[in-house]
């Protein structure tokens, strides 16, 4: 045994002195950009990022330990939930809220946006997007959501009842769905194509069951203009690539959308004296194009819309945002649609940018928003 420990420790150190050697080009290629300072250490600081980054036994160390986490263990980083078949979910559908209180001071913020928008003349639909491990339960290993998490759904749709709050019910109509084809991505947080088309069609019946929303008269058509191989964004959490590439969970064929006017730029002209009466605001569900969700929206209503989401903020963020920019901003809108991934009920947003004043109007709490400003300094993960 003591002869096979020296062996390993050998064989380490002669790799580690080898892949070192192997990096020393790297080294001697450098140089220091005009004017460079060496007595502050700003040379030296240059000199070591510029080796690191060509430094194999980093790269290939991150590899490994990723390919032990992710081989023997069926783990990845921090950030990810390793299912089975090759599905990978955000931890943040599994985790419950950090702080005790972070689920009802979300809501206190719900409610005072469905206020304050009611108070403008303007009806809101929280379009509640249910978790991926609640719609592929299917694919989960050994970890399960928190209870928290499990019953979320649930209790907010219970909390829109108290509120007054309609929406559709995303849930059942992305289970029907499921029977057609995929709504969720396998290796990415966000929903396919396909996915924000069922949930487009459910909003807008929804919206007509209700009387809410007249079909406009505006024609659209959606095709398919191509595919791409897509990485997801959960396999950042998986750095196996390019040392162990092999045992990642292969990429998807992601489908290339486009919703256009029927007429193009002559019915583009011819309707161009509307004005919306629709907005969309939510998330990089709702902001990247690459799932088309505005464009199945306008097919499905039959009508243009205002689109305010953003990538990387959650949704209560845009929404703040567009509401801080005055009535101005917001006249002519009859309906907001209201994009919420319902994982970001329990989480945290950075309200630092908004007036404290402000929130605690739109609260009508004063001490539950100053509370909230102050302590909403870590953003939430970007919405993949």
């Amino acid at each position: 045994m003591r002869t096979i420990n020296i062996a390993y420790g050998l064989i380490f150190v002669a790799l580690l002195v080898g892949l070192s050697l192997a990096s020393l080009p790297n080294l001697f290629s450098f140089s220091a950009a005009a004017g460079t300072p060496f007595l502050n250490g700003k040379l030296s600081h240059a000199i070591e990022k510029h080796y690191d980054k060509g430094f194999p036994v980093k790269e290939f160390g991150t590899n490994a330990w990723a390919a032990v986490e992710y081989g023997l263990f069926g783990e990845g980083r921090p950030g990810v939930v390793v299912g089975r078949e090759g599905w990978l979910y955000t931890d943040e559908e599994f985790k419950p809220a950090k702080q005790a209180d972070q689920l009802d001071d979300n809501w206190k913020l719900i409610a005072g946006v469905q206020r304050e928008l009611q108070r403008r003349g303007i009806e809101l639909q929280l379009v509640l997007l249910p978790a991926k491990a609640r719609l592929y339960p299917e694919h989960l290993a050994g970890r399960q959501p928190a209870r928290q998490q499990q019953e979320l759904y649930g209790q907010a749709q219970e909390r829109m009842r108290a509120l007054g709050l309609q929406g559709p019910d995303l849930l059942a109509a992305m289970r029907n769905g499921k029977a057609q084809g995929q709504v969720f991505l396998r290796t990415d947080t966000h929903w396919s194509p396909y996915g924000a088309e069922v949930a487009a069609r459910a909003v807008v019946d929804h919206l007509q069951r209700n009387a809410q929303w007249q079909r406009g008269g505006v024609g659209y058509h959606t095709q398919v203009t191509g595919s791409e191989t897509h990485k997801g964004d959960l396999l950042s959490y998986l750095p196996l690539d390019p040392y162990f590439a092999g045992m990642q969970p292969p990429h998807e064929e992601l489908e290339q959308r486009r919703t256009d006017q029927n007429g193009g730029e002559d019915a583009a002209d011819l309707f161009g004296g509307s004005v919306p009466q629709l907005a969309l605001v939510g998330t990089s569900y709702s902001a990247n194009p690459k799932w088309n969700f505005p464009g199945a929206l306008r097919q499905a209503l039959g009508a243009d819309l205002y689109n305010y989401a953003e990538n990387g903020h959650g949704p209560l963020v845009p929404m703040l945002r567009l509401l801080a920019k005055g009535e101005e901003e917001t006249q002519g809108i009859k309906l907001v649609l209201w994009e919420v991934p319902e994982r970001y009920l329990t989480m945290p947003s950075d309200l630092t940018e908004f007036d404290p004043q402000w929130l605690a109007q739109l609260q009508g709490d004063s001490g539950e928003a100053e509370r909230l400003a102050m302590k909403g300094t870590a953003k939430p993960l970007a919405a993949h």
